[in-house]
């Protein structure tokens, strides 16, 4: 039987609880920009997924939804009834997978950079990804580093396939906000905000990675619809 993970992750401040989940590839220290400023108001959860920097890679599958699954386990173990969600890039796809499946334990969603399948990025910068993907599959039988980067190029080759009609369900008030010079294609940031019931849709001027490089601006953003 698989074993359960146990995240690690970085946790401040006090009050209503807010999980940040970082990008692929990445670990917590991405919010770097963001957790003390958020602390100041709410209980700050940013947590390692799976296989990403401190926390172990298990022997489940590696997968959006699975990290989704992982996800209602650390709330579980940390008592979190109920939080508001912060995902970046794949972190937005697993938090809205997360508000899907489980729409009664979300507050407050804020997806930044998100996309429903690969076609909502660009085609520059898809395609090297998805012939690194090959590559490494094709090795992955013969080194250990292949198949790591094997699995985690899979995520953004093979995940996470969301029909636009499903948004539908998710129930949580929702921010979807992007660079405008992002590496998810601007019409694909605007099919997901127009299709969550009443979604808020903001672009703020820099490129796929605006939370790390322009902090004050996202945090300003974040904040202001969290207070609304």
């Amino acid at each position: 039987m698989p074993m359960e993970i146990k995240h690690h992750y970085i946790e401040s401040g006090h009050g209503d609880p807010i999980i940040l989940l970082h990008g692929n590839g990445e670990n917590s220290d991405y919010f770097r920009g963001q957790i003390d400023a958020f602390a100041v108001w709410y209980h700050v959860y940013a947590i390692d997924t799976r296989g990403h920097g401190r926390t172990p890679r298990g022997d489940r599958p590696f997968t959006i939804r699975q990290f989704a699954d992982d996800l209602l386990v650390f709330m579980d173990e940390h008592h979190i009834e109920k939080t508001h969600l912060l995902g970046f890039s794949d972190g937005g796809n697993i938090a809205m997978i997360f508000a899907m499946r489980h729409p009664d334990r979300v507050d407050r969603l804020i997806l930044n950079g998100a996309n429903l399948d690969p076609k909502g990025v660009k085609r520059h910068i898809q395609i090297p990804i998805e012939i690194g993907y090959r590559i490494a599959s094709r090795f992955s039988g013969k080194s250990e580093s292949a198949r790591a980067n094997a699995e985690m190029l899979g995520l953004m080759v093979n995940d996470p396939n969301v029909r636009p009609e499903e948004l539908k369900t998710i129930r949580a008030r929702t921010l979807v906000i992007a660079g405008t010079r992002d590496m998810i294609r601007k019409e694909h940031t605007e099919l997901i905000a127009a299709g969550i019931p009443a979604a808020e849709l903001v672009f703020i001027k820099g490129d796929h990675f605006i939370a790390g490089r322009h902090p004050e601006e996202f945090n300003r953003a974040v904040m202001d619809f969290l207070k609304s």
